[in-house]
């Protein structure tokens, strides 16, 4: 499975995969069903409104299918945080290359050029191109600085299961400092830990290390510690008790 690197806003880099041409293949065509069932519904809405004249003109129908792709594709990928419903169905997520979040002209951009690398090109040119790029993107996720990348692993976290916390009952935190943090911030350093015991090699290790000394820093704590999965595991923990 091809890999990414993504250095975030907090300087963090995080590793991940990259998604594959067959799950962007089968989200496109989730997406298409969705987009055919609405198209349906409004050229019913137009029938019964409008009556003949509307199906008199094959261009105005061919124009209207395409517009409704690319404000669904458009108005998908904003209200959902990057994931049109067929993303959801892969489990998959659109995000920028610099870590920064998406924003509105990074999603019209690739909704825009969904009519080069989908419509026009019947898909092909989305094939090409993200077989070919070493970041799995199509025209729309260059002009956008974006691409796709799976997520499935970290949507197994949820705040309330983040440990395995037998007690947090008379629990004393370490680091009431922590409730500067989010529960985005939480979820990441989740991810972390669990992508470090997952593959233990001197890159995760580096990530680790670089994430406690961050967290340190934002923090203002003045020991560093010495077991760095220990406290983050506290950080965690701590917030859990703190924000509940």
């Amino acid at each position: 499975m091809q890999t990414i690197e993504i250095r975030t806003t907090q300087n963090v880099t995080i590793e991940y995969e990259l998604t594959s041409l067959r799950e962007r293949f089968f989200a496109f065509f989730i997406d298409g069903l969705i987009v055919g069932m609405i198209y349906f519904v409004v050229m019913i809405i137009l029938a019964n409104t409008v009556g003949d004249i509307l199906f008199e003109n094959p261009m105005l129908i061919s124009l209207m299918l395409i517009g409704i792709f690319v404000f669904y594709q458009l108005f998908s990928e904003i209200l959902a945080d990057g994931q049109s419903w067929g993303k959801k169905a892969m489990g998959t997520k659109v995000v920028r290359l610099d870590g920064k979040e998406p924003n509105l002209s990074d999603y019209l951009l690739r909704a825009v050029f969904h009519i080069i690398d989908s419509i026009m090109s019947l898909g092909i040119l989305a094939a090409l191109m993200i077989s070919s790029s070493n970041k799995n993107q199509r025209l729309g996720d260059m002009t956008a600085n974006t691409t796709v990348i799976r997520i499935k692993f970290n949507l197994r976290f949820r705040l309330e299961d983040i440990l395995k916390i037998n007690t947090i009952e008379d629990y004393e935190p370490t680091y009431p400092e922590v409730r500067q943090l989010s529960e985005k911030d939480m979820l990441l350093i989740k991810t972390i830990i669990s992508r470090y015991r997952k593959h233990r090699n001197k890159a995760h290790r580096e990530v680790i290390n670089e994430l406690v000394g961050k967290l340190v820093q934002q923090l203002d704590i003045s020991e560093p510690p010495r077991d760095k999965i220990a406290f983050l595991k506290t950080l965690i923990r701590d917030y859990i008790v703190l924000t509940r």
